[in-house]
C-alpha cells in the first residue's frame, strides 16, 4: 500500500446524473496536495458526469464533497471556484478570439485589478513558452500551446485543487506526452492537488501517483499507479476504449 498525502479534496458516495437518473453511482475518491490522481475508463463510463459533479455544474443526487476542511456539497460552481477549485475543460478552455494576455486576464477576473499583472507574470514564469506569445491570438496557436494556455488561465486564480478533463484530447502523441510529463506533472510539484481525467492510460499512470478505474458509472479499482500499470489485464477493463488507449496499456 503506497502512502498517500493527506486528502484535500474528498468525495464520498457521489451519485449524479440527469433528470434524477444516476450516471455515476456511489463514487468515492480523494486527492491530496502535491498528488496527481487519475480517473480512467472507457467512453461512456461516466467520467464527464463525475467531473461535473465535482465542479458543481451538476447537483448531486447523493453524496458529499469537501475541499480542505470545508463541506462544499451544497455550493454551486462559482462558489467552489472561489474557494480554490480550478477547472480546465476538454473543450472551450481558451477564448479563441482573445490574445494570450487577454485570456490570462480573463482567468484573473476574481482578483483585484492591481493584483492581475503580478499574477500574470507569476503564471508566465511557470510557462515560459507563453512569454513570447503574449500578443498572439489563441486560435492561431498550436493545439499544445492552446492547452498550455488553458491550464495557465486556470492557474491565474491560484487554485489549490485543479481538475483537468482529458487535457491530451485531439493532441498528437508527442504533444500529449509533453503536456502530461512537463506541464501536468509540474502542477503537482508546486503543491497543488490535481485530478486528471485521461484517455492515454499508460502515460497518465506514469505521472500520477494514484488511479481510479471507472466503468459503467462505478469505481472498479482504486490503486497506486504502479499497481495499475503492473496489471496485465487492465486492457480488458477498457473494452470499448479507443484502440490506441487499450494498446497503450498492453505495451507497457
Amino acid at each position: 500500500m503506497t502512502e498517500r498525502s493527506a486528502p484535500y479534496l474528498v468525495a464520498t458516495g457521489l451519485s449524479a446524473g440527469y433528470s434524477q437518473v444516476p450516471v455515476v453511482r456511489g463514487v468515492s475518491l480523494q486527492v491530496g496536495l502535491g498528488e496527481i490522481v487519475v480517473v480512467v475508463g472507457p467512453n461512456g463510463a461516466g467520467k464527464s458526469t463525475l467531473v461535473k459533479a465535482v465542479t458543481g455544474e451538476l447537483e448531486l443526487l447523493e453524496g458529499r464533497i469537501s475541499l480542505g476542511d470545508r463541506d462544499i456539497t451544497g455550493l454551486g460552481e462559482d462558489d467552489r471556484m472561489g474557494l480554490g477549485m480550478g477547472y480546465v475543460p476538454q473543450l472551450r478552455d481558451v477564448f479563441p478570439t482573445l490574445t494570450v494576455m487577454e485570456n490570462l486576464e480573463m482567468g484573473g477576473y476574481r482578483l483585484a485589478k492591481r493584483e492581475v499583472p503580478q499574477r500574470v507574470e507569476a503564471v508566465l514564469e511557470t510557462f515560459p513558452a507563453l512569454k513570447g506569445l503574449r500578443r498572439r491570438l489563441a486560435r492561431s496557436m498550436s493545439g499544445g500551446e492552446q492547452k498550455m494556455l488553458g491550464i495557465a488561465r486556470a492557474l491565474m486564480a491560484d487554485p489549490k485543487f485543479l481538475i483537468l478533463d482529458e487535457p491530451t484530447a485531439n493532441l498528437a502523441p508527442q504533444v500529449a506526452t509533453h503536456v502530461l510529463k512537463d506541464i501536468v506533472a509540474q502542477l503537482a510539484l508546486s503543491g497543488r492537488a490535481v485530478l486528471l481525467i485521461e484517455q492515454r492510460v499508460a502515460l497518465a499512470l506514469e505521472i500520477a501517483s494514484w488511479g481510479y478505474v471507472l466503468t459503467d458509472g462505478q469505481l472498479r479499482l482504486d490503486r497506486s499507479s504502479q499497481e495499475l500499470l503492473a496489471m496485465s489485464d487492465l486492457g480488458t477493463l477498457f473494452l470499448g476504449m479507443s484502440e490506441a488507449g487499450a494498446t497503450a496499456v498492453h505495451h507497457h
